[in-house]
């Protein structure tokens, strides 16, 4: 299935943009290109496991790597975000990705990578009151590290990373902000709970 990333025949490894009504907006970057799914957004995609816009309403989505390799990607449309052809990371079994290097010439670069892998989950921008230091942002779930990882960015960079809640030891499947500012948070295991972060009183 790996070639059909890069194929504009196929849904595989795409982002989609479609209206209400299941229509591809004719502004598409692919619409009307002979044998392109016209709602294909962009492409080169391995494993999307969540997605969240930015205060300033970009849009970002963090993927699952192979053994190493997990994105922090920045969706710009049209753009090549380079599965299976450029990738950090290696096979499972400990081989070179047959074919793939780091970087190429049209392909854009991950905003931030983790090697070794933290197996992203959900993810939030924060943009509450309950916790102003945290203004900005980026929480993303993991499931291998077991924990909740808050990225600090600065002119679309991750300048930060902050690992939180390690100490519980269960795998963090998705995280939400609140109506009133907390987080709340909900994990992957036997007996799943429902976490709420807020400050201290």
């Amino acid at each position: 299935m790996r070639p059909q990333a890069q194929q504009l025949d196929s849904h595989m490894g795409k982002i989609l943009r479609i209206r209400p009504d299941d229509s591809a907006p004719t502004d598409n970057p692919f619409a009307g290109q002979p044998n392109a799914l016209p709602e294909i957004w962009t492409l080169g995609h391995r494993n999307v496991q969540a997605a969240a816009f930015d205060p300033q309403g970009r849009f970002w989505v963090v993927e699952h790597g192979t053994r190493g390799g997990d994105e922090l990607n920045l969706i710009q449309k049209g753009k090549n975000y380079g599965w299976p052809l450029v990738a950090y990371g290696e096979e499972y079994f400990g081989l070179p990705i047959r074919g793939a290097v780091t970087d190429r010439p049209g392909f854009e670069q991950p905003r931030y990578y983790w090697d070794p892998v933290i197996a992203p989950s959900g993810a939030q921008f924060y943009t509450g009151d309950a916790f102003p230091a945290w203004r900005g942002s980026l929480f993303v779930g993991s499931l291998k590290e077991k924990r909740l990882v808050r990225l600090t960015l600065e002119n679309d960079r991750v300048t930060g990373e902050e690992h939180l809640l390690a100490d519980r030891g269960q795998r963090v499947r998705d995280v939400r902000q609140g109506p009133d500012g907390a987080l709340y948070l909900v994990t992957d295991e036997a007996n799943d709970e429902l976490w709420k972060i807020a400050p201290r009183r």
